[in-house]
């Protein structure tokens, strides 16, 4: 089975994603097994005008987090898309850099489900977590 490591996905997030997903300043902390932790660099261009990290940053730090562990799961990277995420903000992310450890929980042919939860780096009580669904596309690669 083909190994999906460190270096490939540093290789991935710079050519794969969009411009405005690598804009997040997104960063690898680890790759493996089933899973990856992502990490989102802080900055002040993410804040609502409150200083809150956005909720739309972090559903994009969610669902690229478990683009990566799916690929950690499956020993390499194919085309996929997000079918659904739910996302629970449980309380606000502030001036601190993000890191998101995404899970596999289920990897079939066709579908992959997953969980995300996302922390700051000094506190180890979620700021969100969520819960998503990808159809993986494998032919289309």
């Amino acid at each position: 089975m083909p190994t999906f490591d460190k270096p490939a996905a540093e290789t991935l997030l710079a050519s794969v994603f969009a411009k405005w997903v690598q804009d997040l300043d997104l960063s690898i902390e680890s790759i493996g097994g089933d899973g990856a932790v992502l990490r989102m660099r802080f900055s002040d261009k993410l804040c609502r005008d409150n200083g809150v990290v956005c909720g739309q940053a972090l559903m994009s730090l969610a669902d690229t987090a478990m683009v990566f562990a799916i690929c950690s799961a499956a020993g390499e990277y194919f085309p996929m898309t997000t079918v659904d995420q739910t996302i629970h903000f449980m309380r606000p992310a502030m001036r601190a850099d993000l890191l998101a450890d995404a899970r596999v929980v289920r990897m079939g042919k066709t579908m992959a489900y997953g969980s995300i939860s996302i922390r700051t780096e000094s506190d180890e009580r979620p700021v969100a977590m969520a819960q998503t669904a990808y159809a993986l596309l494998r032919e289309s690669k």
